[in-house]
């Protein structure tokens, strides 16, 4: 599998909450996926600016892949609110209903395991 920074373009330097984010969502979505697709084959994802490598499902891969790249373009970067309270939805419809089920999913996981960093996220 292609590393997402390669289709995203190197000319992108991510901000340090957006690395956060990236950084975030990709434990979520990893969680996810060993949850629900327990036995399916798995490939490494390299996220960019050194964030790590996540083993995805292709279609959580893919998944990664657009919720990284509209993080890194998204508008309203100088005040970011969390994704729930943005007015702009960067998500289409589908993929929104996605990211809310992964990350209720992954964050009660997640908590359960003494995570208690991500219960603020979660929340908010």
């Amino acid at each position: 599998m292609k590393d997402i920074w390669e289709i995203i373009g190197h000319m992108i330097v991510a901000t340090r909450n957006q690395k956060k984010d990236i950084k975030l969502i990709g434990k979520f979505v990893e969680v996810y996926c060993v949850g629900k697709h327990g036995r399916a084959e798995r490939s490494a994802v390299v996220l960019p600016e050194d964030l790590g490598t996540r083993k995805l499902c292709p279609e959580c891969a893919s998944f990664l892949q657009y919720a990284v790249t509209k993080r890194l373009k998204c508008p309203l970067e100088a005040e970011k609110p969390t994704c729930k309270h943005c007015r702009i939805h960067c998500y289409d419809r589908p993929r929104r209903e996605k990211v809310r089920e992964i990350m209720g999913y992954a964050g009660r996981r997640l908590m359960m395991r003494g995570r208690l960093d991500y219960i603020w996220h979660y929340f908010f």
